[in-house]
């Protein structure tokens, strides 16, 4: 039993190392600062999902009749990300009897959003994504106030496919621009 604590922890799994490469990119200070985003928590969950959304596309997208490296690798990282929200909501000192009613509500959020956002992202719907964006990130049902975010997620998602597979495991962001 004392051997289990004091092994060495193994290595991050690509998951993790994934879910940390979009944790930095969505605490970038320009969404808050130039796009306006509230520093929020409900706000920052907004950012984390999208930039999750994009990455596990990008993964995804690499298995057109390959090997499942990129599906395996989206799945690691919406691992991780739960991972993530299930450690957050304990930090805020969420209990045992309340952590499964949180995470479901915070799941079928995080299904919602990728629900949303997925076609647009795919079709380049800038519109669509844009008034999406504006209800869940700026709480507000002007489409034009998701207009910026919206020109941002879908250059990160060209810029994300323009990667090879090595690259987009250590993913290249494009700039945060109003």
């Amino acid at each position: 039993m004392l051997k289990s604590l004091f092994r060495k922890h193994s290595a991050p799994s690509p998951g993790d190392t994934l879910y940390a490469a979009v944790a930095a990119q969505a605490r970038q200070p320009a969404f808050y600062t130039v796009l306006g985003v509230a520093d929020r928590i409900d706000a920052r969950f907004e950012l984390y999902t999208l930039h999750a959304l994009l990455l596990i596309l990008r993964l995804r997208d690499e298995d057109a009749g390959e090997d499942g490296k990129g599906v395996a690798a989206a799945q690691s990282l919406f691992d991780a990300y739960v991972s993530a929200l299930d450690n957050v909501l304990r930090e805020l000192g969420v209990g045992d009897v309340s952590m499964a009613r949180k995470m479901r509500t915070l799941g079928e959020a995080l299904y919602g959003r990728m629900t949303a956002y997925e076609s647009p992202l795919r079709s380049g719907d800038a519109a669509t994504l844009s008034a999406g964006l504006a209800r869940n990130v700026f709480e507000s049902e002007d489409a034009e106030r998701g207009a910026a975010l919206a020109r941002y997620a879908l250059a990160a998602r060209e810029a994300l496919a323009a990667q090879s597979f090595a690259a987009v495991l250590k993913p290249s962001w494009p700039e945060i621009a109003a």
